[in-house]
């Protein structure tokens, strides 16, 4: 994989977690969807009176978005 780019391959892979995802929910009693979901349960607020920000992080991993992770992966080997 020399010469390749790592932005591409990361953006691939990024690509591959998206469509594996909508592929899962596309079939949402199958085993696709099985997975963990990992993050913050309520998310953390920052006031500074004029300004309010608030922090959160959710991730869902699941069957499909690990196949579409190894298809990107295997797309981007081979190109």
């Amino acid at each position: 994989m020399k010469g390749k780019n790592n932005w591409a391959c990361f953006l691939m892979i990024l690509a591959g977690v998206v469509i594996g995802g909508f592929i899962g929910s596309l079939f949402p009693n199958t085993f696709l969807n099985f997975g963990q979901t990992l993050g913050m349960d309520s998310p953390l607020i920052l006031n500074l009176g004029i300004l309010v920000i608030t922090f959160g992080l959710t991730i869902k991993i699941t069957i499909a978005s690990i196949i579409g992770i190894v298809i990107a992966i295997v797309i981007y080997r081979f190109l």
